[in-house]
């Protein structure tokens, strides 16, 4: 579909009118009794949010109540929006929910307003950096070479490239509200940002000339040329023997990128416009890319995948080999990478009815059967328990666990390694997961016993397959949106919530129209670059954040145990996520989806 055939479609097809479910008139639903009361509350709670908390329509993580101190995945100028969810898109998505389960038009004008931020936020290319500040460029590149620079643990905040990212879903959940706000009353303010954000996934995938690569996506673009190539070994001496230190195959911008599920999220984004918009042309793309997933997985008896691949020849290695990445990414297998890929690979043999998909998932997962965490591991290593199975990294060749460590006590004087000690490993990556082999068995049995009606029966509900135009989800906040939930005749239904439970979050909510929870993580106010002389302690090789200096975030109940740290209770603070928690809560309460 051409350009202006897409706009064309969009401007006089009925059904774009409520391709998200629908809104309401300008006075919007009629509640009595206790959905009344919800009902009330909710409209607080989204009017503080949006016109008190909010900085020109965009959000962050978390709040102080006096909004004095605020915090995104590091902390943030009261001018930032961040991005990543649960940020500003993750937020508007709560407004768009709550009008349609209202008709309140309320909620569309806080929507409206979020989108605009979000659009204004927007990268030249079309996608969206992590973060965004309404300060401007200046003040952005400041807090990069201030708070990005000394926050030791976050490698991706230390470097502005100028650039966007396909990291942690930020331009997928922009991207998806931009296609809802769109859709939702067809006005052209946000039609040029959807373009943009589908023109961006478009140009950002590798093309055939890449071979295997064909149909991947990297982890930022436009590639930045000064991007960081390896990290700092400020006293390289405290590496012990077999130590692997640094970045494997330099900076992850141009490997072709599993990290975060960016590949599946991009694949959603485009089946969604296709779904909604008719968006037929991109059919291709999204086979390329499912292609290129499959082809990725490697050869056994290791035949799992990593965080990224090579997307060319590099260093005497194939295009396709496993990369490294981040200091704290060695070159490696990675089992939860590998989990989410098979679990990709059943929605892509859904999708389309080709076995191909579910070809070599047996191999995948003879695989992780090989390489359980040992034995010993959670009662020598409690960062290892909790239902933890499977080490993060194999080595490749050997199949042992490769596991991260550091020493230090910031940026400028300390580093990370890994090797195949599972003892006091880093406890901001985690050195294990919890692989759910049963699961996928179970899965893949079910799949491959389909008959071929039963397979064709499938595909002919596929939003891949369907013809004409498709309503999206109703609500995007209460859980993610799948893959599942997009086939013809799907339901997204809501859970169910008790009026017990609607009655504590209104008591919770009270007079003051928000609600607090315990913040996640604090920082270290930023006070110049730490020093480079060596320290030679154990304090902070386990703990989130290293000494004062680092301004990287960590639990105030868990702090390193050492001068001036002091364990503490976490603050009460306005925390995005739980606001959207509850917000989902009071809208499936209020009209659920059955």
């Amino acid at each position: 579909m051409k350009r202006r055939d897409f706009a064309l479609t969009a401007a006089l097809s009925p059904l774009l009118m409520t391709a998200c479910g629908g809104g309401g008139g300008e006075g919007g639903v009629e509640f009595s009794g206790a959905k009344a009361e919800a009902a009330a509350g909710l409209k607080r709670a989204a009017q503080y949010m949006d016109e008190m908390v909010s900085y020109q329509g965009g959000y962050v993580w978390s709040y102080s109540p006096d909004l004095k101190q605020t915090f995104g995945e590091m902390e943030a100028y009261r001018t930032m929006c961040w991005i990543q969810p649960p940020g500003t898109p993750s937020v508007g998505h709560v407004y768009l929910d709550a009008y349609h389960a209202t008709g309140d038009e309320r909620y569309y004008q806080a929507a409206e307003r979020t989108a605009m931020a979000i659009a204004a936020a927007q990268h030249s290319s079309g996608g969206w950096n992590y973060i965004h500040d309404f300060a401007g460029e200046a003040s952005l590149k400041k807090w990069y070479d201030t708070i990005g620079k000394n926050g030791w643990r976050l490698e991706e905040f230390q470097h502005y490239y100028g650039n966007a990212t396909f990291d942690d879903a930020g331009t997928a959940v922009a991207s998806q509200l931009m296609l809802r706000m769109y859709l939702e009353k067809r006005d052209a303010r946000f039609l040029a940002p959807l373009q943009k954000a589908i023109d961006f996934v478009v140009k950002a995938q590798f093309g055939p000339e890449y071979g295997i690569a064909n149909g991947g996506w990297p982890q930022r673009f436009p590639h930045f040329p000064g991007a960081v190539s390896s990290m700092p070994l400020p006293n390289a001496g405290q590496i012990p023997p077999g130590g692997i230190a640094g970045m494997a195959d330099g900076d992850y911008t141009l490997h072709v990128t599993f990290n975060d599920d960016v590949m599946g999220e991009n694949i959603k984004f485009m089946t969604m416009c296709v779904m909604a918009l008719g968006e037929t042309r991109l059919i291709g793309n999204i086979e390329r890319a499912m292609e290129c997933m499959r082809l990725m997985q490697q050869p056994g008896p290791q035949a799992g995948w990593s965080l990224q691949h090579l997307s060319r020849p590099t260093g005497g290695r194939p295009a396709g080999a496993p990369a490294g990445a981040r200091s704290y990414e060695p070159r490696s297998l990675a089992t939860h990478t590998t989990q989410t890929n098979i679990n990709q690979l059943f929605n892509y043999f859904q999708l389309t009815g080709d076995k191909k998909y579910l070809a070599r998932i047996p191999e995948a997962i003879a695989w992780l059967k090989s390489c359980p965490l040992p034995a010993d591991a959670a009662a020598k290593n409690p960062l290892l328990g909790g239902g933890r199975t499977h080490p993060t990294f194999v080595e490749l060749g050997t199949n042992d666990g490769l596991y991260m460590h550091r020493y230090g006590s910031n940026i400028h004087n300390g580093a990370y390694y890994a090797d195949k000690d599972y003892t006091n490993t880093i406890s901001h990556y985690s050195a294990g997961r919890a692989i759910n082999i049963a699961g996928m068995e179970a899965t893949y049995n079910r799949l491959n016993a389909m008959t071929s009606a039963e397979i064709a029966a499938m595909v002919a509900k596929s939003p891949l397959k369907a013809s004409g135009t498709r309503a999206l989800p109703k609500y995007f906040s209460i859980r993610e949106v799948d893959f599942p939930d997009l086939f013809t005749g799907a339901v997204m239904t809501t859970p169910a919530v008790p009026d017990t439970e609607v009655q504590t979050l209104l008591s919770e909510l009270g007079s003051k129209s928000y609600w607090t929870s315990p913040v996640p993580e604090i920082v270290n106010p930023y006070q110049g670059d730490g020093p480079s002389t060596a320290y030679t302690g154990t304090a902070y090789r386990s703990k989130h954040v290293g000494d004062v200096y680092d301004t990287s975030p960590y639990p105030a109940d868990n702090p390193p145990e050492i001068e001036p740290y002091v364990k503490r209770e976490k603050p009460q603070f306005i925390v995005t996520a739980d606001w959207i928690r509850r917000m989902g809560r009071l809208i499936a309460y209020l009209t659920p989806v059955a």
